[in-house]
């Protein structure tokens, strides 16, 4: 089971301290590049570039870091070696297919809540920086960005890290309910929040079935990438590329 992992609660603690700091050393670097640089579409570019390499190039040092504290490898503390590999890949695939429709209604949903309520109902910031690219250069960068960086990183830390170590302090429903809400909320955007807790709790479930972290780093990659062609498809219409 996974609440077998041997996370420490303290090395644990350590590597959330660690991926916070990272996030906000990223945007202080992105905004300082800013404040010195012009706005164009190459200086652009380079603030979005530092700002991925600096958060998840130093997360993923940060996950080195922990695994070496608990000596273990990579395969043995994520399940890259479980049995069945064929399977994994397919669930995977099968996971992002029936998500999207489901993620979708419950993003169109929580934006017209909060329009009810008087609320912005205002789109993730990566989001806005897709809609206001310009040339294809940008959005290759962060398509990259949005489908290989950023659900590899999301997954080692919130699938593979947090919730077995929350759960192996004898929290199983806090686990899977509380650290799939704890990532949504740090997607910083309240439109989200429904969608992608619901997002987490199913990549929890796809996690427990197969004990391979692979299953949900692919779903989570696939359902990024619908997302993100689904944008350039947009851009594409409105001819802004």
């Amino acid at each position: 089971m996974l609440s077998e992992k041997p996370w420490k609660p303290d090395r644990v603690v350590w590597l959330l301290a660690g991926f916070f700091s990272t996030m906000l050393l990223a945007s202080m670097v992105v905004v300082g590049y800013r404040e010195i640089s012009q706005d164009t579409v190459t200086n652009q570019l380079v603030v979005f570039l530092v700002g991925i390499f600096t958060f998840h190039g130093v997360t993923l040092v940060l996950v080195n870091i922990f695994l070496g504290q608990h000596n273990i490898s990579w395969s043995q503390a994520f399940g890259f070696r479980e049995p069945r590999l064929g399977r994994t890949i397919f669930l995977g695939a099968l996971v992002s297919i029936l998500l999207l429709p489901v993620a979708l209604s419950l993003s169109e949903l929580s934006s017209h809540l909060l329009k009810y309520i008087g609320m912005a109902a205002d789109p993730q910031q990566a989001v806005q920086m897709m809609r206001q690219s310009t040339s294809m250069v940008q959005l290759i960068i962060q398509g990259i960005a949005a489908v290989a960086f950023a659900p590899v990183v999301e997954e080692l830390v919130f699938r593979g890290i947090l919730y077995p170590a929350v759960k192996r302090n004898g929290h199983p429903k806090f686990a899977l309910w509380g650290v799939s809400f704890f990532f949504a909320l740090t997607h910083s955007n309240l439109t989200v929040i429904l969608p992608l807790t619901v997002l987490a709790i199913i990549l929890t479930f796809l996690y427990e079935t197969t004990r391979n972290l692979l299953a949900p780093i692919i779903a989570h990659s696939l359902f990024n990438a619908a997302n993100f062609a689904f944008l350039v498809f947009q851009r594409y219409q409105e001819g802004a590329l």
